[in-house]
């Protein structure tokens, strides 16, 4: 029966059907584990999920991956030199969705829209279908004013920090839910004023299906020794100094080699001091890879290095990073942030001092001379698994859940209202 002939659907049929979803982020979809964590999660279920996001350069605007259908609605290609030009991509791509969003609302509504950050003024592009009745998710992947103060240098009572909490405060007003992605910005958000029913903490849990230890014979017997970082290359995590610190002894492991994967603004300097002498090619810059490959490629390594810094924001950020290392069987290298304390003990990870060149140093070579008992890598994953997305999707679904019941009640209220009599 098609939308349009027959008897409406009675509201009980409505909540057995399935759901339409459609997820809204200013990211490449294919490398961004979360949102295709979601997606997939919904379509595995029967949902019919849409994702609005970018296009890289010789992609398709419009395609399916899996079963989640895919709107590329604008290219970029990550090499803004100025924060306007980056500003200037972000709000055109907030007006693109907001046009895509509601076209594709009015032809057939979505039920639920999980808009994710950053921005977070992207949620509003969800307005006509928040309007028609959907229920609306905002997931902050970053906690934006703390991000931007430290990155331009601005101070927490600067006008811009100000500014970046009004459009924080409002967007999770008019969302109905808000994911966090860790628990340290949770009570953040709730110290100003988003209730805490209203939010939910979702860390970037690893997949186990992508994740997982390599059997004995497909692990590498070259006789290197590589530490590796997997990620996006910005200032604030710290690959400058994980660089330098190899530098101080990589003559005392002659066969160490430091593979940095990734993208992003820090990529220049990066190559710049992996080009000289002293290195004799051993610090190596690769491109960015899919998740399926860059998996692999974890699970060969025999250390994994993540370096931030812990100057305001990179102290809270936590990096999913660690948590994919320890559920491949690869122990790693952690600064002693905030967060990572917060998560994490000296019986999972090696700690270093943040920012300290000559301590990361040290954890370097004592990974090297001293690998981690099976005991520790064992006790890594155990953990790993408990923060695993097969373990945690749970939570994910009861927030899908909770919305749906919300809009079912909502539909249910509207329809009990008697139509005035002319």
């Amino acid at each position: 029966m098609t939308e349009s002939s027959g008897p409406r659907l009675d509201v009980e049929s409505q909540e057995r059907r399935s759901l339409r979803v459609c997820h809204v982020a200013y990211t490449f979809y294919e490398n961004d584990n979360r949102v295709i964590r979601y997606a997939e999660a919904l379509a595995e279920k029967g949902d019919e999920v849409d994702v609005i996001a970018l296009r890289r350069p010789g992609q398709t605007k419009t395609g399916y991956s899996g079963d989640v259908r895919v709107f590329r609605i604008q290219q970029r290609a990550v090499t803004e030199k100025s924060a306007w030009i980056y500003l200037a991509k972000v709000v055109w791509f907030w007006v693109l969705s907001t046009v895509v969003l509601t076209v594709r609302q009015l032809r057939k509504p979505y039920d639920i829209v999980h808009v994710h950050n950053i921005p977070d003024f992207l949620v509003f592009s969800a307005l006509v279908p928040k309007l028609m009745g959907a229920r609306v998710i905002l997931d902050i992947h970053d906690i934006v004013p703390e991000l931007y103060a430290d990155k331009f240098g601005s101070g927490r009572r600067s006008g811009l920090f100000r500014a970046l909490l009004f459009v924080e405060r409002r967007s999770c007003a008019f969302a109905n839910h808000v994911i966090v992605s860790n628990h340290i910005w949770h009570g953040r958000l709730v110290g100003r004023g988003v209730p805490a029913p209203k939010c939910t903490t979702m860390l970037n849990y690893p997949d186990l299906r992508l994740f997982k230890p390599l059997p004995v014979e497909k692990k590498r017997r070259d006789g290197r020794f590589i530490f590796l970082y997997p990620g996006t290359l910005n200032h604030h995590q710290g690959l400058d100094i994980a660089v330098k610190a190899f530098a101080r002894v990589q003559d005392r492991m002659p066969n160490a080699e430091f593979h940095i994967y990734g993208e992003g603004p820090a990529r220049a300097e990066l190559e710049r001091l992996a080009s000289e002498a002293r290195f004799g090619g051993r610090v190596k810059l690769m491109n960015r890879l899919p998740l399926t490959e860059i998996a692999n490629v974890m699970a060969l390594a025999d250390v994994g290095v993540v370096p931030k810094r812990a100057d305001g924001f990179g102290n809270e950020a936590f990096s999913t990073k660690i948590l994919e290392f320890m559920a491949c069987g690869v122990p790693v290298i952690v600064p002693r942030t905030q967060v990572d304390a917060y998560y994490f003990d000296d019986s999972l990870v090696r700690f270093f001092i943040p920012g300290d060149e000559a301590d990361l140093a040290s954890a370097l070579l004592k990974s090297y001379e001293c690998p981690d008992h099976a005991d520790r890598v064992q006790a890594a994953r155990t953990f790993a698994t408990h923060l695993s997305w097969q373990e945690r999707v749970v939570d994910y679904q009861l927030v899908i859940e909770s919305l749906r019941r919300q809009r079912v009640s909502r539909t249910r209220a509207r329809r009990s209202v008697p139509e005035r009599v002319a």
